[in-house]
């Protein structure tokens, strides 16, 4: 006979030795689970490369909101009536030498809607944010299902939320939804001084996705809500992706070279000699009082 002391100590291993198989069984069916789980999140669209800007020139300036029409008053914005006389004061002073009401003349950041114009751009895709780089000016959407901040600072590109769409189902993102808001100011959507309005409370909605026909064009449908027009403007942005497997990535900056000097209200021009000139006929100098006076 087996003393019941000798059975105990026999059946201690074989529960450990069981509970081992049942742990380590509920650890690979788990494990399982979740790869199986894994694989059937959609996976996130190739949009790496450099993305070229298409917005011809028609006549005019490069750097405008709607690709398909000449900048300023020709874009057929549906401004209010007072937004509309801004426009049309800012292009009066542009013919006098002024900058009007043209911010990114005296180097501030364009912000959005402006800076999604710039000629190149760059996507970086990650689960819980898009970086959408252009140029010096970044974006970031965040698409971790975080909720509005009642605290962000105001920035010229805005605050923006994105979500990531499967709509034909085959497993692979093909849209990404994008909304924008929190706003600082002054913006223009091109040099013109066509205006957004001043209470910067701007809404950007936005839809990223791959041409069905062409993989290698990009939208970017987007909508503004803004207190300066009648209705809703939409247009859709578009975007060739380089063929060359090594880009180049040109660096600007506007300080660099750029000749208009605002002082206080008035913007002055700064000559080839490095002297501060007018800009505007009969335009009287700065005032100088904190420069020591030399009598002449």
């Amino acid at each position: 006979m087996v003393r019941q002391g000798t059975m105990r100590a026999l059946a201690l291993p074989m529960f450990v030795a069981l509970t081992t198989v049942v742990a380590l069984t509920t650890v690979v069916a788990l494990t399982t689970m979740g790869g199986a789980a894994a694989a059937e999140e959609p996976k996130f669209p190739n949009w790496k490369g450099q993305w070229i800007t298409i917005n011809p020139r028609l006549g005019g300036q490069v750097i405008k909101f709607d690709p398909t029409k000449p900048w300023g008053p020709a874009q057929q914005a549906p401004l209010t009536p007072e937004y509309q006389k801004v426009l049309e004061s800012s292009m009066a002073d542009q013919a006098r030498g002024g900058i009007g009401n043209y911010p990114t003349a005296r180097c501030l950041p364009g912000g959005m809607p402006r800076m999604m114009a710039a000629p190149v751009q760059e996507y970086v895709i990650t689960p819980e944010t898009t970086y959408i780089i252009t140029g010096v000016e970044l974006r970031r959407v965040f698409t971790d299902g975080r909720d509005w901040p009642s605290d962000a600072l105001p920035t010229y590109q805005g605050f923006s939320i994105g979500r990531w769409l499967d709509e034909d189902g085959d497993g692979v993102y093909d849209v990404l939804e994008v909304e924008t808001r929190n706003f600082k100011g002054p913006r223009a959507y091109d040099a013109s001084g066509l205006p957004l309005h001043f209470d910067n409370e701007s809404v950007f909605k936005e839809r990223f996705f791959i041409d069905r026909n062409d993989p290698n064009l990009l939208h970017d449908v987007i909508t503004v809500y803004d207190h300066a027009l009648t209705r809703p403007w939409t247009v859709d942005k578009t975007f060739k992706r380089s063929a060359e497997r090594y880009p180049h990535w040109g660096q600007f900056f506007c300080t660099e070279g750029n000749n208009q000097i605002v002082i206080g209200e008035e913007n002055y021009f700064l000559s080839a000699d490095g002297l501060l000139m007018p800009a505007k006929k009969d335009q009287a100098p700065p005032d100088l009082r904190y420069f020591k006076q030399t009598p002449q």
